[in-house]
């Protein structure tokens, strides 16, 4: 068979090698950790392996995927240009410095990389939660070109996370106005409040809405702001400590649910 794709994918530690049809379709992968190729069919085990030659430095079991979710069949099936999953920390702002950098001298530093700071220090936090049950998906893409900075999927339930660059600034919310320093408030909370809204809609399950300020030196929320959680980013583990909200099955169910590109574009 001519044409087979492999594809290295990296996340969080672990590596696997997917094998796809030119359409990206997937026919199996390859995990280097287990030493296994799984196959999703038996028909074309033979030109697998000889795609996955190159890649392989040892001895492998073939076979088919243990016990398959069914989560995990419709991850499987998705395009990779539909498949949010890699999206890296501000994986927006990444793609809009590289066809935008701006001037290499400017009078005040690019917000955008600014902003870039703060999706990375919250994204990475919140990737270190993989372990424990829970899924991050970054970026995600809202139609009218808005987006989520952070979905969060876990036992504890779906959070819409906003993160906002405050490096040595104090911050006064007051709902639904966010203050940095001595800047005009910004009625940021609208914003993250609408952000929830959609994923709730998309996804027809409860998402909650987080702000999280990042390097702030100092944090003052005279009145808890409606609905709106307000942490900063050495306080993101409280997101884990609930639980008993979702089954593993839901968690799967809705991480692959949020994953496909196409979930998001109905809306």
């Amino acid at each position: 068979m001519d044409g087979l794709r492999v594809i290295p994918t990296w996340r969080h530690g672990r590596e696997r090698l997917y094998v796809c049809l030119p359409d990206g379709r997937n026919l199996a992968w390859y995990d280097r950790e287990t030493a296994r190729v799984n196959l999703l069919g038996e028909d074309h085990e033979e030109e697998v392996l000889t795609a996955l030659g190159p890649f392989l430095t040892g001895p492998v079991s073939v076979g088919p995927p243990p016990i398959p979710t069914p989560a995990e069949l419709a991850r499987l099936s998705l395009h990779p240009d539909d498949d949010l999953a890699p999206n890296r920390p501000g994986e927006a702002l990444l793609i809009a410095l590289d066809r935008d950098p701006g001037p290499a001298r400017r009078l005040r530093p690019d917000p955008r990389r600014r902003a870039l700071t703060a999706e990375r220090t919250v994204g990475e936090a919140l990737d270190r939660m993989d372990r424990a049950g829970w899924h991050t998906l970054h970026s995600v893409p809202l139609p009218g070109g808005d987006r989520i900075h952070h979905l969060l999927i876990g036992p504890g339930g779906l959070y819409a996370v906003h993160s906002l660059y405050a490096h040595r600034q104090r911050v006064t919310v007051a709902d639904p106005r966010v203050a940095l320093g001595r800047h005009e408030p910004l009625p940021l909370l609208r914003r993250v409040r609408s952000d929830a809204d959609r994923a709730s809609y998309a996804l027809t399950a409860e998402v909650r809405p987080v702000l999280v300020l990042v390097a702030a030196s100092a944090v003052k929320v005279p009145v808890p702001p409606r609905e709106v959680r307000v942490l900063t980013d050495a306080g993101l583990e409280d997101l884990t400590r609930a639980g008993g909200v979702l089954k593993p099955a839901d968690v799967e169910a809705l991480h692959a649910m949020a994953r496909d590109r196409n979930t998001w574009s109905r809306l």
